[in-house]
């Protein structure tokens, strides 16, 4: 039902395209975020280690390394598969005793056709410690043909392992730590002109991907245009993490690599990724907590941001800015059928808008506080439902700005959530409809954790006025102060924005204040939230008024 929704958009607005003048504007940004990581489930992942996985074109078969029991050596290669890509993964099955031996077999990748798979082990008759070698069949209904080499102009006396094959099936990226690297492990590329050719020898890809730290992991889109790699280069989150360097065209250079952000990176190891045909979805493994062994599969979803104009919602506005570009290779609104385009807006693009009509892409908390009763503030966004510490919640279910919302008394009434997120870890936006409150109150306020918390949003102490005190890391960081005064009885939209550099503070969609200078990353904090009150419950701190639909995006939003 959800698809067939969207098709009926999507054919609402391709008949508004004509009607759309093209040209002019502002430009906008297209771009796309990473949604939760979720484990692929104990039918796939053992409680053994479970790794390095590679996903077929057409979704439905999955090859992993593991060394769980009933295998032939210490690692070996398994298949799992599915009947479509909306069904879950059948069990892991064994490769068998023609690709996989009592030595190490893993790191496995599968060509476009199905028929080739390519993997490193470290059985006889190879030339370092791990060798690529490949294995072929006539049909995927036949069993694998006797693995080969491929060789000592790609092998080498060091090893040679985590390879990704391009759908062409002309070039080869895999990680090796063999001389004439940057430092550690390094990504390097093979090619042939055609696929009845030997391999040429390895060329480093260089920098910006390769550093001096460990890099490796390879795994590129179908279109050749983003490049996903594993390293332990500083900016990380701890251990390795997931990194992404897109390019243009093919016959681009590599860009500088950025970190895939805390919704799949954590403070473990993540490595081996691979990404779905369709750009859709990113696979990796990780030792983070919530798996079933030392290492797990997971998998994020690859979401396109499509509120070109940055209002927190995909709608018309967003449309009339992807039409002032129609038929053109504008990158700002292009995201289609891949979440970062094609080099051309045209229906793949109104397609995918279709899809997120209607959205707030980005949204990881939103407490629309419509309850009628109960101590449960739902959050509709995720999993981060909010607990109200009140003895008898007064939920005002045609009172509030937007339907319901929450009366709290200023005395000892709030909201408390769980974590949701890290200010210093990267942009984000807090929103809040409120009604009252009196000066020095607080509307949004994060506790500790390992940090000092802060208030979000709350009222200036002198006269009323938005404030917040989340205040940079560096020496002279300060609360940002608006004019604007929001006790004065009247429904406000207040808000938030950090954008890396700069806070911003909004009032009914205006801007209040904003840093005059660049600041350095907020304080970190990992602990909870506080809806209505300061971080420590302090006296005087609690709001005296409504509170309606809190919304909070892991993303700079303008309201």
């Amino acid at each position: 039902m959800k698809w067939l929704n969207g098709y009926r958009i999507r054919l609402v607005l391709f008949g508004f395209v004509a009607a759309i003048v093209l040209g002019g504007g502002n430009r906008a940004n297209a771009d796309f975020i990473f949604g939760k990581a979720t484990n692929l489930g104990p039918v796939v992942n053992t409680s053994a280690v479970d790794q390095t996985l590679n996903i077929t074109a057409d979704g439905l078969s999955l090859y992993l390394s593991s060394d769980r029991p009933g295998g032939f050596g210490s690692y070996d290669l398994y298949v799992a598969t599915r009947e479509s890509t909306d069904d879950d993964w059948g069990p892991a099955v064994n490769l068998g005793p023609t690709v996989n031996t009592p030595s190490f077999e893993g790191h496995g990748c599968i060509s476009a056709d199905g028929l080739t798979v390519y993997f490193c082990s470290n059985r006889p008759g190879g030339f370092g410690s791990y060798d690529l070698w490949v294995a072929t069949r006539q049909t995927t209904e036949d069993d694998w043909g006797t693995p080969v080499n491929l060789g000592p102009t790609v092998n080498s006396s060091t090893y040679a392992m985590e390879s990704s094959i391009s759908p062409d099936g002309l070039t080869l990226w895999f990680e090796s730590p063999r001389p004439g690297g940057l430092g550690g492990a390094d990504v390097w590329m093979t090619t042939r002109p055609t696929i009845s050719d030997p391999w040429g020898p390895p060329v480093n890809l260089g920098p910006p991907v390769n550093s001096a730290f460990d890099d490796g992991d390879p795994s590129i889109s179908d279109d050749g245009r983003i490049f996903f790699f594993t390293s332990g280069r500083p900016g990380g989150y701890g251990g390795y993490d997931l990194w992404v360097s897109t390019r243009k065209t093919t016959d681009d250079q590599w860009g500088t690599p950025v970190n895939l952000g805390r919704s799949v990176n954590q403070t473990y190891n993540e490595l081996g990724s691979n990404i779905s045909a369709d750009g859709r979805t990113l696979y990796f493994n990780s030792n983070r907590p919530g798996g079933y062994g030392s290492y797990d599969l997971w998998q994020a979803p690859i979401i396109p941001i499509i509120d070109f104009n940055g209002d927190g919602i995909v709608d018309l506005k967003d449309f009339s800015k992807l039409g002032q570009y129609w038929g053109q290779n504008e990158s700002s609104v292009d995201m289609g059928p891949m979440p970062w385009g094609d080099g051309r807006v045209d229906i793949q693009d109104v397609a995918v808008l279709g899809e997120y009509w209607l959205t707030y892409p980005g949204t990881v908390a939103h407490w629309k506080l419509d309850e009628t009763e109960g101590f449960i503030a739902h959050d509709s966004a995720g999993d981060r439902d909010g607990f109200v510490l009140i003895q008898n919640p007064l939920w005002r279910p045609t009172g509030g700005r937007i339907a319901g919302a929450l009366e709290l008394d200023g005395i000892d009434d709030s909201v408390s959530a769980p974590f949701v997120l890290n200010p210093a870890e990267g942009a984000f936006s807090v929103f809040a409809w409120i009604k009252g409150g009196s000066p020095g109150q607080v509307i949004i306020s994060q506790t500790g954790g390992t940090g000092t918390g802060a208030t979000w949003l709350g009222t200036s102490l002198s006269d009323g006025t938005l404030m917040s005190a989340l205040v940079s890391s560096g020496r002279f960081g300060s609360p940002l102060v608006s004019n604007a005064v929001i006790t004065d009885a009247q429904w406000h939209h207040v808000g938030l924005v950090w954008d890396g550099s700069y806070r911003t503070l909004y009032v009914d969609e205006i801007e209040a204040a904003k840093d005059a200078q660049p600041q350095s990353q907020p304080i970190s904090a990992n602990g909870g939230l506080y809806i209505g009150t300061g971080k420590g419950r302090e006296a005087g701190s609690f709001w005296s008024g409504l509170i309606d639909d809190i919304k909070i995006y892991e993303r700079a939003v303008r309201p």
